[in-house]
């Protein structure tokens, strides 16, 4: 009885602020293997953190699902609706993502499989440390996201429908880049845990990337080692990344530490506008022509 009157208020909850759900058209066959800035290093990476994507936003999910009845307040429960919605579509599209660029002897079948493993046990650790690991996973997500979205000039090197999937997802981990901090806060409120577990999720994130990213470089050494400027720009964005996102990393060590404090407002609407007019993505169009049709009738209003 307690599910069902749950799952009935869940259904009257108010709309989430600021976080669309947009399922994605695109192509995942079209793209190139060295899709991004025409870099071996840097599309490697990326695809090798693709490959964690399906399995890490299903745990994502899972641990705000954990503690989902015990927030009180409609506007964060909007929020986590939003948010698993979001997560949901990422792992779809990254899920066909995957299945495009698999080959033979090119795949992380080994690795992802250790990971569904390593899933398994996470998932029987405590609620708290769960979504304190959720975390620290969409502080690195939301800064990943930023960072893609202030360069666009390398990003203008990718395919249309690379585009499409890494600036949709980074719009979109900056939109809900709060809402598991926040349940976290809400639930918990333990910044002594939520540092500490951030240390250790940094330690494993950075071994993990290198370890698949690497795989895949190896595997694809005929064709990756040859590009020898490409490798050398790629380890040059890499490096440049990590010393533009050291601050804004640290930030989360603060004791008042909040995702909203880096304000990405004039990026999103940049970007929702590119992908709306360029790339003619239905769902930022939708969200474009709603914005217009609010701002119309408020100027209606004025002049009556």
């Amino acid at each position: 009885m307690t599910q069902v009157t749950t799952e009935k208020l869940y259904q009257h909850r108010p709309k989430a602020q600021g976080i669309t759900i947009r399922r994605l058209q695109f192509n995942p066959k079209a793209i190139r293997r060295h899709y991004f800035a025409n870099s071996p290093v840097m599309s490697h990476l990326l695809t090798a953190l693709s490959s964690t994507f399906p399995i890490g936003e299903q745990f994502f999910v899972h641990s705000v699902r954990n503690v989902r009845d015990q927030v009180k307040d409609d506007n964060l429960q909007a929020q986590i609706a939003a948010f698993i919605g979001q997560e949901a579509m990422h792992s779809q599209a990254h899920t066909a993502f995957n299945a495009a660029w698999r080959r033979d002897d090119y795949n992380l079948d080994r690795f992802q499989a250790w990971l569904a493993r390593k899933d398994d046990y996470v998932k029987n650790l405590h609620p708290k440390i769960q979504l304190a690991i959720t975390c620290a996973f969409e502080h690195f997500t939301a800064l990943l996201g930023g960072y893609i979205l202030r360069h666009p000039e390398v990003l203008s090197t990718l395919d249309d429908d690379a585009v499409k999937l890494w600036v949709w997802h980074a719009i979109e981990e900056i939109e809900h880049r709060a809402v598991a901090f926040d349940v976290y806060q809400d639930v918990y409120g333990d910044d002594k845990i939520r540092r500490l577990i951030m240390r250790s999720v940094t330690t494993g994130f950075a071994s993990l990337t290198f370890y698949s990213a690497s795989r895949l470089f190896l595997q694809d050494r005929k064709k990756s080692i040859p590009k020898l400027g490409g490798n050398l720009f790629g380890l040059y964005l890499v490096a440049k990344m990590f010393v533009q996102l050291l601050p804004e990393y640290l930030s989360y060590y603060k004791t008042n530490f909040h995702p909203s404090d880096i304000d990405y407002t004039q990026l999103l609407k940049y970007w929702k506008t590119r992908l709306a007019d360029n790339y003619q993505l239905e769902g930022f169009q939708q969200e474009l022509h709603a914005l217009f049709n609010v701002k119309y009738k408020k100027q209606a209003i004025k002049t009556e």
